[in-house]
C-alpha cells in the first residue's frame, strides 16, 4: 500500500507516527478540511502535470486554483494535468492519496506560493484517508522541493 511506502519514506526523520490515518475519507480537499477539522485552504493537495515524456508535481493551499497563464511563464509549456491512472503510474499513489512523499518515481517536486500564508498544512501521505500535519518548512524539505513557484489564482491571499 502506497501509505505504507510514505510511513517508511518519514522513518528518517521519525516522523512515520505522525502520520494520522482518518476515519473518513480524506480524498477531496473537503472531505479533508472536515475530517481534519481545519478550513479548506490549509489542505495541501498535490496536483501532476505532464512535463513532455515526464511529470512534475505541485502541491498548492486547498482554496487554489492553477493559473494557466502562470504555469506556462514558469514551467515554459501548456498545463496538461496527468489522468488519475497516469497519476498513479508516476507516483505510486492513487488519486485522493497524492502527496509528494514515497514517490515511486523521481518526480521534480515544486510547491506553491499560496501554502506560505499557513503555520502548518496537510498533505496527504498516499492514501485516500491519510494526512500529516507539517510546516511550509518541514514540508519544503520533506517533499525535495525544487523551488517555490507562484502558479495559482483565485487562493486568500493575506
Amino acid at each position: 500500500m502506497a501509505i505504507d511506502k510514505v510511513r517508511e519514506y518519514f522513518k528518517k526523520w521519525n516522523r512515520d507516527n505522525d502520520i494520522v490515518e482518518l476515519e473518513t475519507s480524506s480524498a477531496t480537499v473537503e472531505l479533508a478540511a472536515q475530517a481534519l477539522g481545519v478550513e479548506p485552504a490549509r489542505i495541501a493537495k498535490t496536483l501532476g502535470f505532464k512535463a513532455g515524456e515526464n511529470a512534475l508535481l505541485i502541491v498548492t493551499a486547498g482554496d487554489a486554483k492553477t493559473d494557466n497563464g502562470k504555469f506556462k511563464a514558469e514551467f515554459g509549456f501548456k498545463a496538461k494535468m496527468l489522468k488519475p491512472d497516469e497519476v498513479l503510474d508516476y507516483t505510486g499513489h492513487a488519486v485522493g492519496g497524492v502527496c509528494p512523499f514515497g514517490l515511486k518515481n523521481d518526480l521534480p517536486v515544486f510547491l506553491d506560493i499560496s501554502l506560505k500564508r499557513f503555520e502548518t498544512v496537510f498533505p496527504a501521505c498516499g492514501s485516500s484517508n491519510s494526512a500529516i500535519n507539517l510546516t511550509c518548512e518541514e514540508l519544503d524539505k520533506y517533499s525535495s522541493n525544487k523551488e517555490w513557484v507562484d502558479v495559482c489564482k483565485d487562493w486568500g491571499e493575506v
